[in-house]
């Protein structure tokens, strides 16, 4: 089985993205040398474009491209030489992050397939441009390993590095303060994917972002979840209603998705389901004893537990050089791939991973640790709160989004 990113990208021409085939490329844009102000998000777009096709019964990546009419409300598009799309500081004060104080002496894992050649260099691209402190192989914050922990990366693949460019922005955005860890599978198999994982644990990890998925899977047959003291995020999918693995699995935190619009309101923000965010109830899994109380609909393992931006129209900046299908330099980017390491990122910031498990977000949640998602639907279902935001538990962006870390 073939497991594929979570991604979806914004970008102003469109192309097919073709999974689990090698690429090279240059970088192109030049990268911007100062920081910016935090920016106007990406607000509208005419053109939405499936990358991959949806076979039945096959593992397909979920990217999606937004590929004509106008992207951003300030007129600059992805693609670019110049960053759009949510900024650093715009994702600490939608989720009210200690994000400047708070992270330090955590190693939070992306997990991938194949190599990003460009990985640690677009990193330091993006956060020179925020303002955010070097994290570097030479500085102890940066470390790149293939999936036995040794230097000998996998095969070069586009439409992964554009992924992993994603996830480490995500973690620096959230949690600056954060070691970041990158683990290359030498594929996008499920159990090279979960071998990653292991050596993630292994090499000392806090905190694994995982930003992929394939079908329903049962633990007992991939293993690879399950490491008491270190908090595991799974993306939950951007195909709407229906859930995949790992966010399907018991020992992960499967997180949903938003869309994320600035608002007058108290908050400044407001948030409703991603249309695209996975859900459902898995037929594998037996449920966390945390979602007992919440009505969740499910016997079995329900998804999601908790949610953060993921609607490519309210999409994230994100800088990667690697060029991939002509696309390289800042572009706009969402899907589940942008929530997975927000949250991952989230419990770094709180610091409990040690001694907390994944029921933690269920019997700590409250008004004043979770930003309550009512409004929005990912897909028709029975019962409704599967798939339609609502007050409380519901499956497209589970408990809520972050307020503060206290839920985490």
């Amino acid at each position: 089985m073939r497991i594929s990113p979570r991604i979806a990208a914004v970008g102003i021409a469109a192309f097919a993205v073709v999974g689990a085939i090698a690429f090279t490329g240059t970088a192109q844009a030049a990268a911007p040398s100062k920081a910016v102000t935090p920016s106007t998000a990406v607000t509208t777009a005419k053109v939405r474009t499936d990358a991959c096709a949806h076979v039945a019964g096959q593992i397909h990546c979920d990217a999606i491209r937004i590929s004509g009419g106008t992207v951003s409300a300030g007129g600059v598009t992805p693609n670019a030489s110049t960053p759009s799309g949510y900024f650093p500081a715009d994702l600490q004060s939608a989720y009210k992050l200690p994000s400047s104080t708070a992270g330090a002496g955590q190693t939070v894992a992306i997990v991938d397939a194949y190599d990003d050649p460009s990985a640690e260099a677009d990193l330091g691209v993006y956060r020179a441009q925020f303002g955010l402190p070097a994290c570097t192989t030479a500085n102890g914050c940066f470390r790149k390993v293939n999936q036995t922990g040794t230097t000998t990366y996998p095969r070069k693949n586009g439409g992964w590095a554009e992924e992993i460019s994603l996830d480490l922005d995500m973690v620096s955005a959230i949690c600056p303060n954060c070691h970041i860890l990158l683990v290359e599978a030498s594929s996008s198999s499920l159990t090279n994917l979960g071998t990653a994982v292991n050596e993630a644990a292994t090499l000392g990890a806090t905190e694994i972002s995982n930003s992929y998925g394939g079908g329903d899977t049962a633990d007992t047959s991939a293993p690879y979840y399950n490491h008491p003291g270190i908090m595991i995020t799974a993306s939950s999918g951007d195909g709407g209603f229906g859930v995949e693995f790992p966010a399907s699995s018991r020992y992960v935190t499967a997180v949903g998705g938003t869309s994320l619009t600035r608002s007058t309101n108290a908050r400044g923000w407001s948030e409703t389901a991603w249309s695209g965010a996975g859900s459902g109830c898995s037929t594998k899994n037996p449920a966390l004893s945390g979602q007992a109380t919440f009505n969740t609909g499910c016997a079995n393992r329900a998804v999601a537990d908790v949610s953060a931006v993921a609607d490519p129209n309210t999409g994230v900046a994100v800088y990667d050089s690697f060029s991939y299908q002509g696309f390289s330099g800042w572009l706009v980017f969402g899907g589940t791939s942008v929530s997975s390491p927000i949250i991952a990122s989230v419990y770094a910031l709180a610091g409990n991973a040690a001694s907390a498990t994944n029921n933690y977000p269920y019997t700590h949640e409250s008004s004043s640790t979770f930003n309550d998602v009512t409004s929005g639907s990912n897909g028709t279902c029975s019962p409704t709160q599967l798939c339609t935001a609502r007050v409380g538990w519901d499956g497209p962006t589970g408990l809520g989004t972050p307020n503060g870390v206290g839920g985490f």
